[in-house]
C-alpha cells in the first residue's frame, strides 16, 4: 500500500462461504477492510480458494491486501488433505528439539517454508503462526500441542525458525498470543480467562519468548485478564496490557492484531468491541465468524487505520522475501527423517 492510497478500515473480516455473496461484495467494497481471514468453511479446492482471494484483491484494488489463515499444523489447520499435506503440530518439533535444537529449528524453517508455498499459491499472504505460549500444568487444552514447549528459550529459538521459513516463502508470520495464553485455565473462545501470576514471574516466563521475537513483523493479542497488569478487563482491550506491556515491557512494535472479537471472552456490542481493542492500541481488529449483519454494523463505525498502524503494515509487508532457492522434496525428506528418527 502506498502512502497516497486511502487508509483502509482498521478491521479484518471473514466471509460466510466458498465464494462471496453479492451483499458481501457490496459491503466490502464500501467498507474497504484492511484484510480478510479464511476458515474451513471457505476452503474446498485450490482453484476455488484462489478465486476467492482474487475476489478480495479485485474488491480492494490492492494486490497486497492482507489475506490471513490459521495454518499452524496439527489440530489448527484450515487446509487439509486431500488437496494439501497433513502438517504436524508444533509440539513434536519441541519434544525432539530437547536433544537437537539446531536440527529442530532447521526442519521447522523448512516445514513452514513448505506451508508458505502452499499459501502463496492460493493468494494467502499471512499465516497466524507461530504460537509462543508456554502451557503450565492444568491449563486449558486449547493451547496444548500447539505450543512447542514450556521452556521459554526453546520456544523462542523454534518460533524464530517458523518466522524465518514463512518470510522466506513470502508469507507474513503472526506471533501469538502476546503477551501469553499458556496460563489460561479456560478457553477464551467460550469465557474470559483470568491469570493471577505475579508480574515478575510473567516477565521471566510467559513474556520471554515474545521479548526474544519482539522484532517479528506481526503479532496477535490474547483475550485474557492479567490481574498483575490490569484486573479490569481483557488484555486485548486494555491500554495497560497493549501499550505498557506489549509495546513497552516486551518491546514489540510490529503490526498488532486483536484476537477474534467474536469470542465470548469479550462482551458488549461488536462495534464497541472493535473500538475497545483499537483504543487500547491494537492496529487491527479481527472479526472472524462472517456474520453479515454484524459486519455491516461494524462497518458503520470502524475508523480507518491510524498513520502509525499504516507504517507498521507497510514495514511488515517489506519483510516478506519469497526466495526461490528451495528444494521442496529435499525439505520433506529431511523433516520426515527428523520426526521419525
Amino acid at each position: 500500500m502506498s502512502g497516497a492510497d486511502p487508509a483502509p478500515a482498521a478491521v479484518v473480516f471473514g466471509c460466510v462461504g466458498l465464494s462471496l455473496t453479492a451483499d458481501e461484495k457490496a459491503l466490502f467494497r464500501a467498507c474497504n477492510p484492511a484484510g480478510y481471514i479464511l476458515f474451513a468453511r471457505n476452503i474446498d479446492t485450490p482453484d476455488q480458494v484462489r478465486r476467492l482471494t482474487d475476489d478480495f484483491r479485485d474488491l480492494s484494488g490492492n494486490d497486497e491486501i492482507l489475506v490471513l489463515i490459521d495454518q499452524e499444523g496439527g489440530r489448527v489447520r484450515r487446509l487439509r488433505p486431500p488437496h494439501w499435506p497433513d502438517y504436524p503440530a508444533m509440539r513434536p518439533f519441541g519434544d525432539r528439539a530437547v536433544s537437537g535444537p539446531n536440527e529442530a529449528a532447521h526442519c521447522l524453517r523448512l516445514n513452514y517454508r513448505l506451508i508458505a508455498a502452499d499459501l502463496e499459491a492460493l493468494g494467502i499472504n499471512v499465516n497466524c503462526a507461530p504460537v509462543l505460549d508456554l502451557p503450565v500444568t492444568g491449563s486449558h487444552e486449547i493451547i496444548g500441542d500447539r505450543a512447542f514447549s514450556n521452556d521459554p528459550a526453546l520456544v523462542a529459538h523454534l518460533g524464530r525458525a517458523v518466522c524465518d521459513g514463512l518470510l522466506q516463502g513470502g508469507v507474513l508470520p503472526v506471533i501469538k498470543h502476546i503477551p501469553g495464553h499458556g496460563r489460561a485455565f479456560a478457553d477464551s473462545h467460550l469465557e474470559l480467562p483470568r491469570v493471577d501470576t505475579p508480574l515478575d514471574e510473567l516477565r521471566r516466563t510467559d513474556f520471554a519468548p515474545f521479548v526474544e521475537l519482539c522484532d517479528a513483523p506481526a503479532g496477535m493479542t490474547a483475550h485474557i485478564v492479567y490481574e498483575a497488569i490490569d484486573a479490569g478487563g481483557p488484555g486485548s482491550s486494555s491500554p495497560a496490557v497493549v501499550q505498557e506491556t506489549i509495546r513497552g515491557d516486551i518491546g514489540f512494535d510490529g503490526l498488532l492484531f486483536s484476537d477474534d472479537i467474536c469470542m465470548k471472552a469479550l462482551s458488549g456490542p461488536l462495534g464497541a468491541r472493535v473500538m475497545s481493542v483499537l483504543d487500547a492500541g491494537c492496529d487491527l481488529a479481527l472479526h472472524c465468524d462472517g456474520d453479515f449483519d454484524d459486519m455491516a454494523a461494524i462497518a458503520e463505525t470502524c475508523p480507518p487505520m491510524r498513520p502509525e498502524s499504516l507504517v507498521r503494515l507497510n514495514s511488515a509487508a517489506e519483510r516478506m522475501d519469497d526466495s526461490d532457492d528451495f528444494d521442496a522434496d529435499d525439505a520433506k525428506r529431511r523433516i520426515s527423517a527428523f520426526l521419525e528418527g
